[in-house]
């Protein structure tokens, strides 16, 4: 469960002090974990089935600051998964340096109550396959 994107830094994604805003990384992580959505598991049936994917938390460790016109490259993994709760782990480059580390969890949640529900076995599977390639 990987994916990368790339960003381009836009004008209004530049705060007072000349980089870009924290608010831009929030949307950037909603990008990222939209793209693994659409990759792993679209939300159109995750709806049809009655359950929405939530975040619960999101940390970021600001790094080095972008600059307008900087090329970011932002890539998103799962870590560890549980039976309801799945930590989504990203950072965010400049060539080689790392310039924002983030770790986002999230739940699935029916649509219903609003209560956590368990991860979708389809996410699940995919998520120990790929645990099992990495030899953990």
């Amino acid at each position: 469960m990987f994916v990368e994107l790339e960003f381009a830094v836009r004008t209004y994604d530049i705060d007072f002090a000349g980089h870009v805003s924290n608010i831009s990384y929030i949307r950037w992580l909603e990008d990222l974990r939209n793209a693994v959505l659409e990759e792993y598991y679209p939300i159109g049936p995750a709806m049809e089935s009655g359950i929405m994917p939530t975040l619960s938390r999101t940390d970021i460790s600001y790094r080095s600051p972008i600059l307008l016109f900087e090329p970011v490259v932002g890539r998103m993994w799962a870590g560890k998964a549980g039976a309801v709760r799945i930590d989504l782990h990203a950072t965010f480059t400049v060539g080689d340096r790392v310039c924002a580390e983030a770790v986002q969890q999230g739940v699935f949640a029916s649509m219903e109550t609003g209560r956590p529900v368990r991860i979708p076995p389809e996410i699940l599977t995919v998520y120990r396959a790929q645990q099992m390639m990495l030899g953990g």
